[in-house]
């Protein structure tokens, strides 16, 4: 009655023995560590980087405590972040381009472990340290650069026709675009619409007027916000952060956060920055640059400087041709004077536009300007010579190899649809982090321990059996949260405390009905399976209706409510499995094999008296 059969023993038991391996790795703590990456795919990070790496550090008189070699990727452990800082240095001095170094912690779980992807949970901003940003998207700027986009399809389409119009004016929510006449507006129209199908054309006689529909507008903003996340991660995954937390809060707003991070202001610099290229021709009418240089610049014209120490002016007109919404790829080089600069593919779009362009202003000079933090600046003005095809640009000037690294990653990570400002700014160190660690531990600690001494004062050996299923329950959960890589918060460890109190419910009902069995006059072999039998109903009932909250939280929450239902969901279904079937294992090896059982240590049952017994 109360025996299972072998299989069902060696399942139990392996699944306990699973969840302590995949469990352990996260006792073993994290290291400070400098990560070592590429961004080009010529380039191999091999045992002979690590070898010329390991052998600078000797010569520098910095200890490690070794090295993890895997996917491309070096991870050089130290004693402490003093040391990691200053190895770093060393690092990048013995690195040549192309390379991106990043200061990280790296759990010291034994090789073997690692092989059989047995890794510890990652850890949440509030318990690992790191930095949190909040920032605001402009959505004026994002507005301007759509209506700057409808602006240059406009001018190339009606390039194509050979109409001439006069200079696109921006107003708000609109652009006006004006014709020679009527005749050449309607001419252009049907077109025009087939272009851009999502606008609303009208004209006024000679002026087309373009206006975007509400939900347009809405959809835009939205867009932009979405870009704009995309890109912080792509930013991110080229510093090498594990498991950032990027998403929108609000309307404008996106919250970032980065765990582990100790290079914060590195991080600021490049998830702030908002570099874009654009393609921009040049006049270079010696009358309109001194008109520009005396402080009355053109209409139509930007007066920018190129780069260095020895800024020129550049009269640069506003009509953009080409941008980096076009840009595939962007990777540092060095150009004919063996000089830093940064190579850059084209898709098909901006190919054929760049291969327009070169063929129609032959002789004349065409800018490429970096937009960065707000600030316009020209990289290079060549002469175009020839035209160039194949959408392959190369763009150089007064840089050093560290900018055109940066300059790349910017550029292939993809601009932002807007810029961005931080609003908020929170930096949590590791030594907070590891004190909420602390007290975390200690207050699931606490909490399991009194816990488990009322039940096995209460419930005697039952007790014991339930403080078992109890301690199962958080090693199957702690192992399967390690064993997805999930992020553990602080909310999270409320819910592995709050898992721990319904788990145990579970137990009290099962050894309750034994008990009401008991009572009711049952033999113990008969009790104890009459107990668990009716007791799992009951069992699923409650846990069923937790489950559906934890997933309407799942589905609906975002940020620390996630974090808190993911643990909490996955502790029901661990919490059903220990609490039944680990906790009548051993009731059944204990008791099972007992033929004549008369007693079972399950606390006081005060059975009713009988008539006979009254009298």
């Amino acid at each position: 009655m109360n025996r299972y059969p072998l299989w069902k023993y060696l399942m139990v038991f392996a699944s306990i023995l699973l969840g302590l391996l995949y469990t352990l790795p996260n006792f073993f703590g994290e290291t400070p560590a400098v990560q070592i990456s590429t961004n080009r795919q010529s380039i191999s990070i091999n045992s002979e980087t690590e070898t010329r790496l390991l052998a600078a550090l000797q010569q520098a008189g910095i200890p490690n405590d070794g090295t993890t070699l895997a996917d491309n990727s070096l991870r050089i452990r130290f004693n402490n972040t003093e040391t990691q800082i200053k190895a770093r240095d060393i690092i990048e001095q013995n690195l040549g381009d192309g390379y991106i170094t990043a200061l990280n912690l790296v759990p010291n779980s034994p090789a073997w472990m690692t092989k059989i992807r047995a890794n510890p949970m990652f850890l949440g901003l509030d318990l690992r340290g790191g930095v949190h940003f909040t920032m605001q998207v402009d959505m004026k700027a994002a507005m301007q650069k759509t209506f700057e986009r409808y602006a240059g399809d406009i001018r190339r389409e009606l390039r194509r026709q050979q109409v001439r119009i006069g200079d696109i004016v921006q107003n708000d929510n609109s652009l006006s675009v004006p014709f020679q006449d009527e005749a050449a507006l309607n001419k252009a129209l049907p077109e025009l619409q087939k272009l851009l199908p999502e606008t609303t054309l009208t004209s006024d006689g000679s002026h087309l007027i373009l206006t975007l529909s509400n939900d347009m507008v809405n959809k835009i903003r939205s867009d932009a916000v979405k870009q704009n996340i995309t890109t912080l991660h792509n930013r991110v995954n080229e510093l090498g952060v594990a498991e950032p937390v990027i998403q929108q809060s609000g309307a404008d707003r996106i919250v970032v956060q980065l765990p582990g991070v100790q290079d914060t202001a590195k991080a600021k610099d490049i998830i702030g920055r908002t570099a874009t290229l654009e393609v921009r021709m040049v006049n270079d009418d010696p009358n309109l640059m001194q008109q520009a240089l005396a402080g009355n610049v053109p209409v139509g014209y930007d007066l920018l400087y190129t780069a260095g120490e020895s800024p020129q002016p550049n009269l640069v007109s506003k009509q953009v041709e080409l941008t980096g919404d076009n840009i595939n790829d962007a990777q540092p080089s060095f150009d004919e004077q063996n000089q830093p600069a940064v190579s850059i593919n084209l898709d098909s779009t901006g190919g054929n536009i760049f291969a327009d362009l070169t063929r129609q202003n032959v002789g004349k000079r065409m800018a490429m300007v970096l937009i960065d933090q707000g600030k316009a600046e020209v990289v290079t003005a060549p002469v175009i010579r020839s035209v160039i095809t194949g959408g392959r640009v190369q763009i150089s000037g007064s840089m050093t190899a560290a900018e055109a690294n940066d300059t790349s990653l910017l550029l292939r990570a993809g601009s932002l649809a807007a810029p961005m400002q931080i609003v908020e700014e929170r930096t949590i160190g590791p030594s907070l982090g590891a004190e909420n660690i602390q007290k975390g531990f200690h207050s699931t600690l606490w909490g399991f321990a009194a816990v488990a001494v009322f039940m096995v004062i209460y419930y005697r050996l039952f007790g014991v059996f339930s403080v078992i299923a109890l301690s199962a329950n958080l090693l199957f959960l702690i192992a399967i949260l390690s064993a997805l890589q999930a992020t553990l918060t602080l909310p999270g460890i409320a819910a592995i405390a709050l898992t721990l109190g319904m788990a145990i419910d579970s137990n009290v009902l099962i050894n309750e009905r034994i008990r009401e069995e008991l009572r009711a006059g049952a033999r113990p072999q008969t009790a104890i399976n009459e107990g668990y039998r009716h007791a799992w109903n009951t069992i699923v009932d409650s846990n069923i209706t937790s489950l559906i909250a934890g997933i309407a939280l799942l589905i609906f929450g975002s940020g620390p409510v996630r974090g808190f239902a993911v643990v909490h969901c996955l502790g029901i279904l661990t919490s059903m499995y220990s609490s039944v079937v680990v906790s009548r294992t051993f009731a059944n090896l204990w008791y099972g094999n007992r033929r004549k059982l008369d007693k079972i240590s399950i606390g006081a049952v005060w059975k009713p008296q009988s008539a006979a017994e009254k009298e």
